[in-house]
């Protein structure tokens, strides 16, 4: 049996982040029975302007939780509402044996509900906050995360897709990595290999940071700012 290691390479900081490279569905168990969340297209982002371009996180590439959704006769969408994180399993095994994995009309309508069209024309990294894919992949820091591209040498991000079938089906989203000019990839079918996934959790606070005063010091402080006598009713009140 093939053992999966988890690497945590990201422990300061707002966010911890750690990822593993195993199939799509035992990547997704695995980071999730140890308290990760698979990260988004946002947190990603935010991922990487934290670390830096020459991190790891930005020299890598990954899955995050979006789906992509090819509709005859309406367009590929990027949805937040990833058919495949829902059914991981039943996904990757259609990849394993060389199938695609093919959307109901429930399905396709409940991925629809939050989603934006795609197009193959790739965003100028200056207007990445402007445009409405940029906009909903990374929201409120989708133009510092242009701006972060754009002085690491990227002049515009691409989106790669694949061809329309004759039925709905749906692909999973990868991130590329900063050497591939942080591409939107929706037309990746490799569920079935050991791709990298990344999963994310909020970083814990420093306890150095974490300020604490003693009595006296409240004390000390309260007659300075004229509140002497206060102080007796502040403690009554903290030890309630």
């Amino acid at each position: 049996m093939k053992i999966m290691k988890l690497m945590q390479d990201v422990k300061e900081g707002k966010m911890q982040s750690a990822y593993v490279e195993a199939p799509f569905d035992e990547a997704k168990k695995s980071l999730e029975s140890e308290g990760y969340r698979i990260i988004s297209l946002q947190e990603n982002a935010k991922l990487r302007m934290q670390e830096g371009k020459d991190a790891y996180v930005s020299r890598n590439g990954n899955w995050t939780k979006e789906g992509v959704i090819y509709v005859p006769k309406k367009g590929v969408f990027l949805t937040r509402n990833s058919p495949i994180m829902k059914s991981p399993v039943k996904a990757t095994n259609c990849y394993r044996n060389g199938k695609e994995f093919y959307l109901t009309n429930e399905q396709v309508e409940k991925s629809l509900v939050d989603s934006v069209q795609l197009s193959v024309k790739a965003i100028p990294t200056d207007r990445l906050g402007e445009s409405d894919i940029g906009a909903f992949a990374f929201g409120d820091d989708a133009k510092s995360y242009g701006e972060f591209l754009k002085k690491a040498g990227i002049e515009a991000m691409p989106i790669y897709l694949i061809d329309m079938q004759d039925k709905p089906f749906a692909r999973q989203m990868w991130f590329g990595d900063l050497g591939s000019r942080s591409g939107l990839y929706g037309s990746d079918g490799g569920l079935g290999c050991d791709y990298r996934m990344r999963g994310v959790r909020d970083g814990k606070a420093d306890p150095q940071k974490i300020l604490a005063y003693t009595p006296e010091q409240i004390k000390d402080a309260l007659n300075k700012a004229n509140l002497s006598g206060i102080e007796k009713l502040l403690f009554d009140k903290l030890n309630k």
